[in-house]
């Protein structure tokens, strides 16, 4: 009996082995930030905050926010749908197995969709998730587990639910074959001699299963989960996209909803749809979305005010415009104006509009022929091509070339024979993607100021606010302060740009107060004109108060009062709302000074 039952007992260097692989197949990731900002946000939010901080933001949401076209449908019917999608279309296969209690019910921690609990937010539903989860990745303790560690982007995009994509792949264990089973690691940055990071992989590397593995210590409690093979490792390295592994079981368990309800809902961050709710757009009004990519706070002010009224929205990506487009397009929605155009660019002149025969400050951007989306007539050598009879005409005269506008004969432009050219070749290629002519997106060259009732500037940053983040350690004091400039110049553009008696809405997703704080700091104190207001909705808490002296004790970067602070909105990714780390201030506009 002894004999027998001490047999089949593992022994202790088993045990040691177990015990070992426990601790290195889990997730429990680090942060890492450069010394001195580390010592910055913890002299802002207390070292103890800041570690909380810190943690948060290496793990996501273990919730999806969704925002509901509302214009198209109703939260409630929305609801439904998804319950109904979850339960017979198979997207129970991105939430793994949760348990789904029908919206009726009321035992709402054991419901998947919820309804924002914010009276001012019913267009928001939450779709549960749940983790961390601890997985058993050897499951076979005879054989080695099968690996592929793949590089940080990647692993944040599949700890929000993404499958994993052959070029985030950066190795892989000999001798996987497709429908093997591999455990998912990532490799993040590491210090280097020169002070700087970097991952030290190869594309291609071949992992053993030993100790002497690139990373093999660094891996240890990054492991995001397992995933089936969908090509062999051959294949991972040969081919140049499609999915590498299938993840089965993930650390954190998330829905998908890829191409579901489309045009219905929108996948967004709540404090995005807090910023777009704060603005309080109104119908009929006309409304600047300075850095408006992806186009999510762009439609959801949009269907606020009904559709009715005008929404700029701006961008200097070519791409990133016409995603603005399509995604109007999927939501049904006509107010919107997208133009291509750097938001530091944004103002345009007043002494141009004498120029162009525009004086009237609230004219919209004004465009090149080459840029107009509008039909002409062409007219070479007096020998007319008939495009169209509605827009305008160019004429040919002594060389010179003038756009003549149908309705005023007397307005003449000129334009360049390079321009004709490419107004010419717009039109041979026809209606492109978007119904865009040509896939063309319009310029513009600015617009004149007190042009817009409502402004919200969405600064690009330093995005350390998004969740999952694995790294931190490429910013540095000097690229913050590079950020804060960046979105000074941007809010003087946005302050110029609004009428007297309108409202600014500025926010980021970055945790940093030089860019949050000190921006109201310095918007208060330069344009005496601007009133900070309270916010409706308010889901966030308050901001930072005080001061900092930063690169050693040279410059004092100052933040807010007790009252300011009461007034903005600051989302805590440590708090138990679970967002993204996010801030949002409110400017009433007063009389300008001349």
């Amino acid at each position: 009996m002894d004999s027998s039952s001490s047999s089949s007992s593992p022994s202790p260097s088993a045990v040691a082995a177990r015990a070992a692989d426990a601790g290195r197949y889990t997730f429990s990731p680090k942060l890492r930030w450069q010394p001195e900002v580390e010592e910055y946000f913890a002299a802002a939010y207390g070292r103890d905050r800041f570690a909380r901080i810190s943690e948060a933001l290496a793990h996501p949401s273990r919730y999806s926010c969704i925002r509901v076209n509302t214009l198209k449908s109703s939260t409630d019917a929305v609801m439904h749908k998804l319950m109904d999608l979850v339960c017979e279309n198979g997207l129970c296969d991105g939430i793994n197995g949760m348990e789904i209690v029908g919206g009726d019910q009321p035992h709402e921690k054991s419901s998947l969709v919820q309804k924002c609990p914010s009276a001012d937010l019913e267009n928001v539903l939450f779709v549960q998730g749940s983790g961390p989860h601890v997985l058993n990745y050897n499951s076979q303790p005879d054989q080695s587990v099968k690996e592929v560690i793949v590089s940080r982007k990647c692993a944040e995009s599949v700890l929000r639910g993404a499958q994993v994509f052959v070029p985030g792949v950066l190795a892989c264990s000999s001798h996987v074959e497709k429908g093997d089973k591999v455990a998912v690691s990532v490799a993040i940055e590491q210090p280097v001699k020169d002070g700087g990071w970097a991952v030290g992989i190869t594309r291609g590397t071949v992992l053993q299963g030993l100790q002497s593995d690139v990373h093999y210590e660094e891996r240890k409690g990054l492991y995001i989960g397992k995933g089936t093979a969908a090509m062999s490792r051959s294949g991972i390295f040969r081919v140049p996209h499609g999915i590498a592994v299938e993840m089965t079981e993930r650390v954190y368990k998330l829905p998908s909803f890829n191409d579901v309800l489309e045009g219905e809902i929108f996948l967004q961050n709540l404090p995005s749809v807090v910023a777009a709710h704060v603005l309080d757009p109104q119908p009929g009004e006309r409304i600047l979305d300075m850095c408006a990519a992806p186009g999510g706070k762009t439609t959801a002010i949009s269907i606020l005010m009904r559709d009715k009224g005008e929404v700029v929205a701006l961008d200097r990506s070519h791409n990133k415009v016409m995603d603005i487009l399509k995604l109007a397009s999927e939501m049904d929605l006509s107010c919107i104006k997208a133009y291509k155009l750097d938001a530091l660019k944004s103002v345009r002149k007043t002494d141009e509009a004498t120029n162009v025969g525009m004086g009237d400050s609230h004219c919209e951007a004004i465009k090149t022929l080459a840029e107009d989306s509008g039909p002409c007539h062409v007219t070479v050598d007096v020998r007319a091509t008939n495009v169209n009879e509605e827009s305008s005409t160019t004429v040919v005269q002594s060389e010179q070339l003038f756009s003549v506008d149908d309705k005023n004969p007397e307005s003449r432009r000129y334009v360049s024979k390079a321009e004709l050219r490419k107004n010419l070749r717009r039109m041979k290629n026809g209606p492109g993607r978007n119904n865009c002519s040509g896939g063309r997106v319009e310029k513009s060259k600015g617009f004149f100021p007190n042009s817009f009732d409502r402004v919200l500037l969405d600064a690009p940053c330093s995005a350390l606010g998004l969740r999952p983040r694995l790294f931190a350690g490429e910013e540095t004091l000097e690229s913050l302060k590079t950020h804060a400039k960046y979105q000074r110049r941007m809010f003087d553009q946005a302050v110029k740009l609004v009428r007297p008696g309108g409202v600014i809405v500025y926010s980021t997703c970055t945790i940093n107060p030089g860019e949050n704080e000190a921006l109201v700091r310095y918007a208060l104190d330069t344009y005496k004109f601007l009133s900070l207001v309270s916010q409706l909705p308010k889901v966030g808490g308050p901001g930072i108060v005080g001061s900092c002296e930063l690169f050693n004790k040279t410059y004092t970067e100052e933040w807010l009062t007790e009252h300011e602070a009461e007034l903005v909105q600051r989302f805590d990714p440590s708090s138990p709302v679970d967002t993204i780390g996010f801030f949002i201030a409110k400017f009433n506009v007063g009389e300008k000074e001349v």
